[in-house]
């Protein structure tokens, strides 16, 4: 490579990291599609066994490393302590934009860094312990040492000043968006994913990582409530076991309601968006998100949903959703079944829904992070020792 050029930190997407992963994946796909992209952006992520590059990304230019996760993980929080310099893995750097909580020294290299959510420092207990104790120590490092950080939502960037007193000068709110196969679709095609995963004509649908943020445990006592009084029948689960999930299974063990309570298994990308557009109402009760893209995700497909009004629930939902204190079970409950019997008000929600999404694109977060990277390396090199193409600073 002869001209200096912009990194992305992929390592996120290519070991399919839930939704670091998929903002990783779906914001590299917005920039590369930007003008003048090839002659600035290379991908880069660290490269074990079985892992591959993304798809119709093979031949874009690529850096990688030999180490697996784990053990880069470590090799990087060594070498912020130690205050080293690993720009020589990256040819021609200038600027290296870090996806998920993992920063590279790169020295004098100006660096940006996305975070997600500070949910390890504000619920410990909800995290490994391995992993908690990894990110509390080196989360501070790698956010110190960033030349700026993207926070995903106000909620985020507060948290970070309020746990690590960063300026909030050196913080930029870009927000993530949903993909644009998350529309109404054809019934036709609503009606095929309903059959493949034989799911009911009516249900309350989940999405989300199985762990104990998510609430699901408090999400099960609403649900008994709304089928004893004969409301809903049925609770669809769509999400992969994430970490400490065992309560929430001997909790369903003990509540009788495991006959109602359906997990489809693996729901494929392609059908994730008619499996939402099939749902009643959504429902999403999370104790605390860093930005919240299922709830984006289903008012896009245009299902009325019923949200935690924790975090940045209410900045991503504004008032499209039905809000309810995800600790308060009989509240929940009761915006549920608000939802759930009142056609109009969900008519309304669903119109909401689908305006509020489309404030929110990959686009739009793209054109947001090109010119943070510009602004960035000239404020870190204001001699211009790093040449800005002028295609590319607007």
């Amino acid at each position: 490579m002869s001209e200096r050029r912009i990194y992305l930190d992929i390592s996120a997407a290519v070991h399919h990291r839930a939704g670091l992963g998929r903002y990783a994946d779906r914001l590299t796909r917005a920039l590369l599609a930007r003008p003048g992209a090839a002659e600035m952006f290379s991908l880069f992520y660290n490269q074990e066994s079985g892992i591959e590059p993304l798809p119709g990304l093979e031949s874009w230019p690529q850096v990688t490393v030999r180490h697996s996760y784990k053990s880069w993980r470590l090799m990087v929080w060594a070498g912020q302590l130690l205050r080293l310099n690993y720009a020589r893995r990256l040819p021609d750097v200038r600027l290296l934009h870090a996806m998920e909580h993992l920063l590279m020294p790169l020295g004098s290299v100006p660096t940006v860094l996305t975070v997600h959510d500070l949910i390890f420092e504000r619920f410990p207990r909800l995290h490994k312990s391995l992993n908690y104790h990894y990110l509390h120590r080196a989360m501070p490092l790698f956010v110190r040492h960033a030349s700026h950080l993207i926070a995903v939502s106000q909620a985020t960037k507060k948290d970070l000043m309020t746990f690590y007193n960063v300026p909030g000068n050196k913080i930029s709110v870009i927000y993530e968006a949903a993909d644009a196969r998350f529309r109404p679709l054809p019934a036709e095609r609503v009606e095929a994913v309903r059959l493949k995963y034989a799911l009911p004509d009516e249900f309350l649908l989940f999405v989300g990582t199985i762990e104990p943020r998510k609430n699901l445990e408090r999400l099960l006592d609403a649900f008994a409530i709304l089928r004893q009084a004969g409301v809903v029948r049925y609770l669809i689960i769509v999400g992969q076991k994430g970490w400490l999930y065992e309560g929430f299974f001997r909790h369903l063990e003990t509540s009788g309601l495991q006959d109602r309570v359906i997990f489809p298994g693996y729901v494929t990308d392609e059908d994730l968006p008619a499996v939402y557009n099939a749902a009643r109402l959504f429902v999403f009760p999370s104790l605390y998100e860093g930005f919240g893209l299922p709830l984006l995700e289903a008012m896009a497909c245009g299902t009325p949903a019923v949200s935690s009004d924790r975090s940045s629930l209410p900045e991503v939902g504004g008032d499209a959703p039905l809000y309810a204190d995800p600790e308060d079970v009989e509240v929940l409950a009761g915006q549920i079944r608000r939802g759930w019997e009142d056609v109009s008000l969900r008519e309304g929600m669903r119109t909401k829904g689908l305006t509020r999404a489309k404030e929110f694109s990959w686009a739009r977060a793209a054109a947001e992070t090109d010119a943070l990277y510009q602004l960035t390396a000239r404020s870190h090199n204001p001699l211009g020792r790093f040449p800005i193409p002028n295609s590319q600073f607007k």
